[in-house]
């Protein structure tokens, strides 16, 4: 194993690192550790027929969702896209109803009527998965104008893939956050495929995607994604400018994923090498390079961390059996939770009047 260290360049001495003491170091271990066995474990019971639907896995890339969402706040929110696992293990969800939405059982975040795709936790500012590609980046915006317009000091962060770069939605969203000023983040997390599409032969670009935010007058920035303090430093930045100046970001982080687009993805190790992957998992592993980092600085131990990580299988395993165990929804129940206000019986709901009003 010939992983590397993180580039420092200077990260770790950025001041949102030097705040970081032992316990929240090893705290970014343990939530990127818990994202990875739950995903290896989702991908066994898929692979055993017991979920329907598509399962996008996110082995690779927990530095980003745990770094990025490391530095949120109270007024901060995070909308994402199909990929939407990790980040909702990183806001705080637990692996009991992420895993039983998974098997489409009614104890899921969704009640079992979302799937993979549709994980959302309102109360910890978590907007969710969107199946459509880039159909989150207007509702980013849309969150990023509420907390504006509440005159709340937060942001919106929006999570999207290199291919969704491409889609009009995206830049229609752009378009909209500079002319109002809104305080969204939008994180490209390019990890070099468009499904099975390389970024080369898919999009435009100079020095990176994030540079076409010049053409908008938006502040860019890119990053490497493996590198957590990197990826640290470069959010706060741009959570910065939102708070204090109502004004948006591109931030682009470098990544990799291990497995395909999607379990169903056949050609996964067609369109690119073998050795490429092995090259990406030696190299620039996510959970081994921030291991590396906190034993090389004496905060975590080789026997640490096997405890952490036997914590976080078993913590998995147990969510796959209570999923197993879990009731499917009603029949009955197929039309609850369309809308908030048929279901809260409430006057406009009863009136049918959500929209307009005498």
């Amino acid at each position: 194993m010939t992983t590397q260290l993180a580039d420092q360049s200077n990260y770790a001495q950025a001041e949102i690192n030097l705040q970081l003491d032992a316990e929240e170091k090893i705290k970014l271990m343990r939530d990127m550790i818990r994202i990875r066995r739950f995903e290896e474990v989702s991908l066994k019971y898929y692979n055993a027929d017991k979920m329907g639907g598509f399962l996008h896995l996110y082995i690779g890339q927990e530095s980003i969702a745990v770094g990025t969402i490391s530095l949120c706040g109270e007024n901060d929110h995070i909308i994402t896209a199909y990929r939407d696992h990790g980040h909702a293990l990183a806001v705080g969800m637990g692996m009991n109803e992420c895993m039983a939405e998974l098997f489409g059982k009614a104890t899921g975040c969704s009640k079992g009527k979302g799937g993979s795709m549709h994980f959302f936790a309102p109360d910890k500012n978590y907007w969710g998965g969107h199946g459509i590609v880039a159909g989150q980046t207007p509702l980013g915006i849309g969150l990023a104008y509420g907390i504006k317009y509440k005159g709340l000091t937060g942001s919106s962060l929006c999570f999207l893939g290199d291919g969704a770069v491409n889609q009009g939605a995206f830049h229609e969203s752009l378009n909209l956050a500079e002319l109002w000023d809104l305080p969204v983040i939008y994180i490209i997390e390019n990890n070099g495929y468009s499904m099975g599409t390389s970024q080369k032969r898919s999009s435009a670009f100079k020095g990176s995607l994030a540079q076409r935010g010049e053409a908008y007058g938006i502040a860019w920035e890119s990053a490497k994604g493996h590198d957590i303090y990197e990826v640290r430093a470069k959010t706060k930045a741009a959570l910065d400018r939102a708070h204090q100046e109502n004004r948006p970001t591109i931030l682009e982080l470098a990544t990799y994923r291990y497995q395909g687009h999607s379990v169903a993805d056949a050609n996964a190790k067609k369109y690119r090498t073998p050795e490429e992957i092995v090259h990406h998992k030696e190299n620039f592993d996510p959970l081994n390079v921030w291991k590396n980092q906190l034993m090389q600085e004496g905060v975590l131990s080789e026997e640490s961390y096997r405890q952490i990580d036997s914590e976080a299988k078993s913590e998995a395993r147990q969510a796959a059996e209570f999923a197993e165990q879990s009731p499917y929804p009603e029949i009955g129940e197929i039309t609850d939770d369309v809308y908030f206000e048929v279901d809260k019986d409430t006057e406009a709901g009863n009136q049918g009047r959500h929209f307009f009003h005498d």
